[in-house]
């Protein structure tokens, strides 16, 4: 997949990408609203390890956002097992130099289109942080609706926060 947009470019991770990855990853910003497996300080060899395991997978699940000819940040879609087959949990980040452009809500669109096309789902989610409105508010742009408020289900940084589901079904499209 490789989808462009005037602002954006949806496209595999390449080796090349290792540089662009740590500069606009590795930020306190970002890392406060992943998983845990999205460390800070994000150093070289989480990097490599992401880049091998982003191109592991045939189709593609894991992108790079291009912007302005770097990567500046990723987005995936991991799709589920056993009784969760038909869901798969969307994740995505941004450079902070790339916020409140719109980037992320198209791109999230976009995946969303790639990821009912390339794997047999009925529904798309994503868990964002309750403390975290500006991945809320991309979601709802991107017509994903609230599903669930899960309170304290989060722990993150020596805290409990909410964790927020929201979805979108391939009959929304």
């Amino acid at each position: 997949m490789s989808t462009t947009s005037t602002l954006f470019t949806i496209r595999p991770w390449q080796d090349s990408d290792l540089p662009a990855l740590l500069k606009h990853g590795n930020n306190p910003l970002i890392a406060q609203n992943m998983t845990d497996s999205f460390p800070h300080p994000y150093l070289e060899s989480n990097g490599r390890m992401f880049i091998e395991f982003a191109r592991s997978h045939e189709p593609y699940r894991l992108y790079a956002i291009e912007v302005e000819g770097e990567a500046a940040g990723g987005i995936g879609i991991h799709p589920q097992q056993d009784i969760q087959k038909k869901n798969a949990e969307l994740g995505y980040w941004l450079s902070q130099q790339h916020w409140g452009k719109g980037i992320m809500a198209a791109a999230v669109r976009e995946l969303v289109k790639k990821g009912f096309s390339d794997f047999d789902l009925n529904r798309i989610f994503a868990r964002p942080f309750g403390n975290n409105r500006a991945s809320q508010r991309v979601l709802e742009k991107a017509g994903f609706k609230l599903e669930a408020v899960i309170t304290d289900g989060f722990f993150k940084n020596n805290e409990f926060v909410d964790e927020m589901i929201y979805a979108i079904r391939r009959s929304d499209l």
